[in-house]
């Protein structure tokens, strides 16, 4: 990866938002080299998404979400990534991710009620061939989503010291 294609993904990894003409001023090149840079980046897979970050708790009707620990045996030639397919293409799931450590996959997901997370879990979830055990972990506050704090504390914190 070129260091201008660096830079842009710093950039937009900051704020998505943001133009390429005014990516192009920050970094000194033409808005055609960013322009072209960025939709390489997407042709590649590299840049996948454009998003916003949502603090879920300052909604009206707030989603509950979930981390599911997954315990796989995985399969002859597939090996993780079949089943992890599976599970990612469920709409309830937000993020799957293979992990080390004491369970194989981290699945994120998000529904309406306690109850439709634990339904999902036992019904499609547990159901799959090669699923050994799962552990359900509710979220029940986020304190920083993304690199980005979910509440701005304008307090002043630091002791006063006098002579």
């Amino acid at each position: 990866m070129t260091a201008l294609k660096r830079e842009i993904l710093t950039i937009l990894t900051d704020d998505a938002r943001i133009s390429t003409k005014q990516i192009s001023a920050m970094l000194s090149v033409t808005e055609e080299t960013v322009q072209l840079a960025v939709a390489e980046m997407e042709a590649d897979g590299l840049l996948v998404k454009y998003t916003a970050i949502v603090n879920s708790e300052k909604l009206n009707d707030p989603l509950v979400e979930a981390l599911i620990e997954v315990k796989v045996s995985p399969k002859k030639k597939e090996g993780f990534d079949g089943i992890a397919k599976q599970i990612a293409s469920f709409p309830e799931v937000k993020s799957v991710y293979l992990m080390s450590g004491a369970y194989d996959l981290a699945v994120f997901i998000e529904d309406r009620t306690l109850q439709q997370v634990s339904r999902f879990v036992s019904e499609r979830i547990s159901t799959f061939d090669g699923v050994l055990s799962t552990a359900t972990h509710f979220i029940l506050k986020k304190y920083k989503i993304e690199g980005a704090l979910t509440e701005k504390d304008d307090a002043d914190y630091r002791l006063s010291v006098q002579a």
